[in-house]
């Protein structure tokens, strides 16, 4: 994702005591041309004022169950100046952490987050590598493998995820334009086709599982305009073998910035979709019990140079992470299914999608 979705109390008091101290910010920003290395830039970038490592899924348990997971990592730097640690203990990076469980065959939802500084044996990120943790969560490759962790009030994920295909680069070769304005733009790659298996702890009870994950690493220092309110995003892995990536901003006028994605194709080649047509319609709507917002639910997605049409549904109406008490921040986040042609073949899927700024504008936060 393409998702800046944590906002916090504590990281903006701590900003503004920085500004009052005059420090200033004047951290990097997201150009053309960059190289992306692996694994070097699995790793942290800490010139960059935020970054997530996220990670989504759609598994099956040994009888049948299904189940869908998030579990997200981020990093806030609260100023670019290093030589403002003199200590270990000194508060440059936040690290939140969100994780989710959907029990979808049972119409059932978990979510849960963690907050951190940067500190001995708090959270932290390495900076050549995947080896990011907040607290008992964590992420980390090895031996070309990504084991994933999480525990949290009965419910937990550990799981192995083996890349399938190689990175996915969006955009220039990861330089992801977001829209036609300065500075609207991350470094983006994704891992769009990983093999999971492993155990989901649902309730108390362990669940043996397997199935598909999809990885995002972005960082940057800024997305949204004030006349900005938040954005839609899709991941999409089809049964055929390949994989769709969709994101649109959306305006306070209802209108949507350019919609952009990508495609990858069964061997790992990918297809920048920037400039095609890209045709995305609501086909219902679900609105929160919890937080009274309304989103779109179900999609009608057009490609027609790929000769793609595909219908999304949420697998789970229910998937809204509210994040009140600790980032003020509310989105939809969710397991959902795809069926449709390409080329006059049916063809079938599972993934997730993203809808933020339905609950409250996310302007001038990001």
């Amino acid at each position: 994702m393409a998702r800046f979705v944590t906002l916090l109390a504590g990281l903006f008091i701590a900003c503004g005591l920085c500004v009052a101290m005059g420090q200033e910010f004047e951290f990097a920003r997201a150009v053309p041309g960059r190289t992306l290395i692996f694994p070097q830039d699995h790793g942290k970038h800490p010139d960059f004022q935020t970054e997530w490592w996220y990670f989504t899924g759609n598994l099956v348990s040994s009888e049948g169950r299904r189940w869908g997971f998030q579990l997200t990592f981020f990093r806030r730097s609260m100023f670019i100046d290093t030589r403002q640690r003199q200590s270990r203990w000194a508060v440059r990076d936040v690290y939140p952490a969100h994780f989710a469980v959907s029990d979808l065959t049972n119409s059932q939802y978990f979510h849960t987050e963690i907050i951190s500084r940067e500190g001995p044996n708090l959270a932290g990120a390495a900076p050549d590598r995947l080896q990011v943790r907040v607290r008992g969560w964590s992420a980390e490759e090895k031996d070309e493998k990504i084991q994933l962790r999480a525990l949290e009030a009965g419910h937990g994920v550990n799981l192995t995820l083996v890349p399938v295909k190689p990175p996915v680069l969006h955009g220039q070769g990861g330089y992801s334009k977001k829209a036609d304005r300065e500075g609207q733009a991350s470094h983006y790659y994704s891992l769009t086709r990983l093999a999971a298996t492993g155990s989901i702890l649902f309730r108390g009870t362990a669940y043996k599982v397997e199935g598909l994950a999809w990885m995002d690493h972005e960082f940057g220092s800024g997305l949204l305009q004030p006349d900005q309110v938040g954005w839609d995003w899709f991941s999409l892995q089809l049964d055929d073998g390949t994989e769709l990536m969709i994101f649109y901003l959306r305006r306070k006028d209802g209108a949507r910035e350019p919609v952009f994605g990508t495609f990858v194709e069964t061997d790992g080649q990918s297809l920048d979709l920037q400039g095609r047509e890209i045709v995305v319609t609501s086909t219902g709507a679900w609105q929160s019990p919890h937080t009274r917002a309304t989103y779109p639910s179900g999609w009608r997605i057009r490609i027609p140079s790929l000769e793609l049409s595909l219908d999304v549904d949420p697998a789970l109406k229910d998937q809204e992470f509210s994040g009140e008490q600790t980032t003020e921040v509310s989105y939809w986040e969710g397991a959902v299914t795809v069926r449709g042609a390409r080329a006059g073949k049916a063809i079938g899927g599972r993934g997730y999608t993203e809808l933020t700024g339905y609950a409250k504008p996310m302007a001038g936060q990001l």
